[in-house]
């Protein structure tokens, strides 16, 4: 079994020691150095010239839904809470339109080889309009036939009716994720989410029944009122439905930049030793289970997408997580949603009126973005590595980027100097590797390597913490 692979071994002094704020690298630089000077122009200008590498990108379609129809209080995502299914219909319409723009920035020999649905909660639409933005898309894009397409939706299990799985399966969906964060009752109501298992199972079943290629489930430790024996109880209810892959999020306190969370009671949040209690406990169930610890917060069954992915090194990292196709540029739709075109980011407004101004104007909604430098690409490249590999190799990336690593990255390799005295990181030859220890601590020592973290700031960017 690849070293990555392997579920880590639990060191709760050096995880306290190090459990400190920092990004979590879905893409290098990270969103805080977006800005406004990158605009549609240049967003356009990005998707026209991506059409010119010999070897056509295939594309990855993103669009975010973000209508919720209850809020649950731990959240961070961008969504709006509502009851009102009309606005379903019309923010479809504007999706469509943002899509009928985009469309023809790249050539019709790019394949669309994944898509996915994320929110808020997707499943504020019913099928008959994800099957019409599906309709749409494939209009202005050109869908894969392959067999190994990735069409993935984001599902809360409260609000899936039957038939709703049967229906997406129809449309060419193969992937779901499924979030749960904690079935016991008490934290269930502490968090404003009461999700049965009945019906959680009963959507995994659908699933498998129907098709699915994998099914993921998210969980959530460090929840008010959570304690080992309520989230062991979760954890064994959802092996025993043995998902293809799990999430176990670390839930980041911080209502000053999400107003959910300010509906939450501090008080009754586990202490500093009862979560790594928690994240102990999943380690150790998931281990037994059989799971691969693939990166982050995530692992997956052996056989898995992810984990094949990981063993072939094929393994990619971006505002949808992990995922399987390294090779594609990433086009995000809607409110908020993220585009890495080449070498560009580009992000349409977080709030929804400034989104269905720029639409309705014929307008590329984007917002803010930027050009990577070469500095950027070659961090990117090396951050990107450590995220889903573990490791770095340096020949491989000199040779990419026509540097002396050791020269060039004097300064980063002496911030890791203490990491590697502490165990975290080893040096064999022509190779940076995250040890064993170190594999649950990616995130700090990518930020060795972060340009961005180490220059003097007027506004310091709030960060969750690694554990």
């Amino acid at each position: 079994m690849p070293a990555m692979t392997a579920i880590p071994p639990f060191d709760a002094d050096l995880l306290r020691r190090y459990d400190r704020p920092g990004p979590r690298y879905t893409s290098y630089p990270t969103a805080p150095q977006f800005h406004g000077g990158f605009g549609a122009a240049e967003m356009a200008r990005a998707a026209r010239q991506s059409n010119d590498d010999p070897i056509p990108r295939r594309l990855s379609l993103y669009a975010h839904v973000p209508f919720c129809f209850s809020p649950c209080f731990y959240c961070g995502c961008n969504r709006i809470i509502t009851r009102d299914h009309s606005r379903a219909e019309a923010y479809l319409s504007r999706l469509v339109r943002e899509a009928a723009m985009l469309g023809p920035l790249f050539d019709r020999d790019r394949e669309v080889i994944q898509i996915h649905l994320g929110g808020g909660t997707p499943n504020f639409m019913t099928p008959g309009q994800i099957g019409e933005l599906l309709e749409s898309l494939d209009t202005h894009f050109r869908f894969s036939r392959s067999p190994e397409r990735d069409f993935s939706i984001e599902l809360d299990p409260r609000f899936v009716n039957p038939g709703d799985i049967e229906a997406l399966a129809f449309m060419g969906f193969n992937r779901a994720s499924l979030g749960v964060q904690d079935f016991d009752p008490a934290v269930q109501k502490a968090v404003n989410r009461i999700q049965s298992v009945e019906e959680t199972r009963a959507v995994i079943d659908a699933c498998r029944k129907h098709g699915f290629r994998s099914v993921n489930v998210d969980l959530i430790y460090g929840l008010p009122l959570q304690s080992r024996e309520g989230f062991g109880r979760t954890l064994d209810t959802v092996i025993e439905a043995r998902p293809d892959r799990l999430a176990v999020y670390s839930y980041a306190h911080m209502p000053q930049l999400f107003k959910p969370q300010k509906q939450l009671d501090a008080s009754l949040l586990p202490d500093p030793e009862t979560k790594l209690g928690l994240l102990q406990l999943a380690i150790e169930k998931l281990s037994v289970a059989g799971y691969r610890y693939v990166g982050m917060d995530h692992f997956a069954l052996p056989e898995d997408d992810l984990s094949l992915a990981q063993e072939r090194g094929g393994l990619h990292r971006n505002f949808m997580g992990y995922t399987t196709h390294a090779d594609s540029d990433l086009v995000g739709m809607g409110v908020s949603a993220i585009s890495h075109i080449g070498d560009t980011y580009s992000q349409n407004p977080r709030d929804l009126p400034s989104w269905e101004i720029a639409v309705d104007a014929g307008r590329l909604p984007t917002w803010r973005g930027m050009t990577l430098d070469a500095d950027d690409v070659l961090r990117a490249d090396l951050i990107q590595q450590l995220m889903c590999q573990g490791e770095i190799d340096i020949a491989a990336l000199e040779e990419r980027h026509d540097v002396d690593f050791d020269i060039y990255f004097a300064a980063d390799l002496e911030r890791l100097q203490a990491l590697e005295a502490d165990g975290l990181v080893e040096r064999p030859a022509g190779r940076i590797r995250a040890t064993s220890r170190g594999r649950l601590l990616l995130r700090i020592i990518a930020a060795c390597f972060d340009r961005y973290l180490h220059q003097p700031s007027e506004q310091p960017v709030r960060y969750s913490k690694s554990i």
